[in-house]
């Protein structure tokens, strides 16, 4: 088994070897047939490949030496207006020696740069342009300000369908020798959120306990409690056993080692897998919302939950009697 970051490993290296977003590989590799780009924005949630495609184009574009005419920039740990004026501006203004006239700076997270450097960043693009191509790689491209969006052609990634990201992982596993379980892949898939960098960062994890991977080594490794035994005590409350399901809850805490935080998020995750009318779903998410706000506030986490899962039984019993 390999030591190395396998986020790195099995980072694409090319536009051919992206899988999904076929669209937006398409359009970039016209770019490279062109040999030119315009500035780009890269917008989408994490892990599904922005930068990977930003550092594949600049492979395809300038061969493999690629990394002599580029810059990648973390914009949220560098993000103030000094950055710009200084860093930015100093590799933008010198031109690139080969076929490709120009350079490329990726400014990764940019949409958490500060507003005055979001100002500098547009006029160092407008006055370098001949010489520097920019893409801006955002979770929210509402936050970056409308005249750099105006000047920059917009690249919308989404999330790789399931079936891509059980590939992927198959993939990995084999090439990795690991001997994982179908609901060893379904907890990793389950882990990742879509987010594929997630759910690869996540198989390592588990694979380096040695051992098979299954459920119960994805959950451990992770500090997740297993999505059923949340589920069970969830019900087992419904169902109007409330010592039962407290038990449950100070089993999961015990088990797993789990914040309680991190008890509400998935029992917030499982309400919508709940077979109860909608309405209800509503009355609970409120209640989970306002134990949400208590646990912030430095409440006790055992009594927060434990009323909670009272509000359960109470809902159980409403849903019972048809109200």
């Amino acid at each position: 088994m390999s030591y190395e970051m396998w986020t790195e490993k099995y980072r694409p290296r090319s536009l051919d070897e992206i899988i999904d977003q076929e669209e937006i590989v398409n359009r970039l590799k016209s770019f490279v047939k062109a040999r030119n780009i315009p500035h780009c924005i890269f917008a989408g949630p994490p892990g599904t490949g922005k930068t990977t495609a930003a550092l594949c184009l600049a492979h395809d574009l300038y061969g493999p030496g690629y990394h002599e005419h580029l810059m990648e920039l973390n914009a949220s740990d560098e993000r103030g207006i000094n950055v710009v004026r200084e860093t930015v501006k100093t590799f933008a203004r010198t031109r690139s020696i080969g076929e490709v006239p120009f350079k490329i700076l990726i400014l990764d997270e940019a949409d958490n740069m500060t507003s005055d450097a979001q100002q500098a960043l547009r006029r160092t693009m407008e006055r370098y342009t001949e010489t520097a191509r920019f893409i801006l790689i955002a979770n929210y491209s509402g936050r970056i300000i409308e005249p750099i969006q105006s000047r920059c052609a917009p690249f919308r990634f989404t999330y790789l369908p399931e079936e891509q990201i059980i590939k992927r992982i198959r993939y990995i596993a084999e090439q990795e020798g690991l001997t994982i379980s179908e609901d060893g892949i379904k907890a990793i898939i389950e882990m990742g959120g879509g987010d594929l960098r997630r759910t690869i960062n996540v198989l390592q994890t588990a694979a380096s306990t040695g051992k098979p991977i299954d459920e119960e080594t994805v959950y451990s490794v992770v500090g997740r409690a297993n999505p059923e035994d949340v589920r069970e005590m969830m019900l087992t409350a419904l169902n109007g056993d409330f010592v039962k399901a407290r038990n449950k809850l100070r089993e999961l805490l015990l088990k797993y080692g789990l914040a309680g935080s991190d008890v509400l998020g998935q029992i917030h995750s499982e309400v919508f897998r709940l077979t109860i009318p909608e309405r209800w779903k509503v009355k609970i998410m409120e209640i989970i919302g306002e134990t949400d706000y208590r646990l912030l506030q430095g409440s006790n986490e055992e009594i927060q939950l434990s009323a909670l899962l009272a509000k359960f039984v109470e809902a159980g019993a409403e849903i019972k009697r048809g109200s």
